[in-house]
């Protein structure tokens, strides 16, 4: 494990704090990033399912109708008590998200592994209160070993409504919370940050949500779990070409992954985390434990 040096470089002023969901792109791009990262990978079978997985999602999402936002009043509320817009904890989940489970099941089932196979025909034969207990496990955050192989695509169809959910806001309507670490939109963590490329967001970091795929702005060398500049270092896997690196901090011994455009302008934080599990075995060895979750992931340690 290689440590490099933070580099700093200064917020632009006109730079937007927040950047909401591209609805017609995020999935096509991430399935489309499956696809390169699997070519001569270790686990390539496993990430180009993962390809599939996400173009499933963004097939569900090009076809959802546009869904119902709470009102005016009650967004307004919830950004000036400091509280996200959407929160997934407490907002009543649009119940297309089962259906949007259902047909991915039935899409995805006939060419899956074996063990996936498995889980997405359970999943698509469960009744709605089933499938409600599973959306509720995953979202509280105590997901079961039992259940390990079919969060992920539970995981998967509340990514598709959350994400749709979030791209019908104007972003002027978040507000940054006192916890930096947790998504303005729905109130979850984030899955990795990104460092961008591009006019006004040149150089910023933004962390993105595990759930919702929004985005927001955060300062770098500063952890994104306690908010302390000292003690927070970068580590990457020796001779690889430094596209992601774990952010470490030494004060709460948390990590998160931070992907950089400026090294491979297509990274995405999502399918770039998955295809670096190696980076996280080092930092998890060197005593220090994750701070966001990859759904995708959700249940695997549980």
């Amino acid at each position: 494990m290689h440590t490099q040096p933070i580099d700093f470089h200064p917020p632009a002023e006109e730079a937007p704090a927040f950047l909401l969901p591209l609805k017609a792109s995020l999935f096509a791009d991430r399935a489309d990033r499956f696809a390169v990262l699997a070519v001569g990978h270790s686990l390539g079978d496993w990430l180009t399912f993962l390809g599939k997985l996400t173009r499933a999602q963004h097939d569900a999402l090009q076809t959802l109708p546009e869904l119902q936002l709470p009102d005016a009043a009650t967004l307004e509320k919830a950004g000036s008590h400091g509280m996200p817009l959407l929160n997934a904890s407490s907002l009543p989940r649009p119940t297309i998200w089962r259906d949007v489970l259902r047909q991915m099941a039935i899409t995805l089932g006939h060419n899956a592994p074996e063990a996936a196979g498995r889980a997405l025909e359970s999943l698509a034969t469960d009744d709605d209160a089933r499938l409600e207990k599973l959306a509720n496990m995953l979202l509280s955050g105590e997901p079961s070993a039992e259940e390990a192989a079919r969060l992920p695509f539970v995981a998967a169809a509340l990514q598709v409504v959350f994400t749709a959910l979030a791209s019908q806001l104007d972003a002027h309507q978040l507000r940054s919370l006192d916890v930096h670490g947790v998504c303005p939109c729905c109130g979850s963590l984030p899955v990795a940050s990104v460092v961008r490329l591009g006019a006004a967001i040149n150089n910023l970091r933004y962390l993105h949500c595990s759930l919702c795929n929004s985005e927001w702005n955060v300062t770098r060398a500063t952890c994104t779990a306690c908010d302390t500049d000292m003690g927070v270092a970068l580590h990457e896997v020796e001779g690889s070409n430094g596209a992601a690196r774990a952010e470490t901090c030494d004060s709460c011994k948390c990590y998160l992954k931070i992907v950089y455009q400026e090294k491979d302008q297509n990274v995405d934080p999502v399918a770039d985390d998955l295809a670096t599990l190696a980076l996280d075995m080092l930092v998890d060895e060197a005593g220090y434990n994750r701070s966001g979750p990859n759904l995708f992931l959700i249940g695997a340690n549980a």
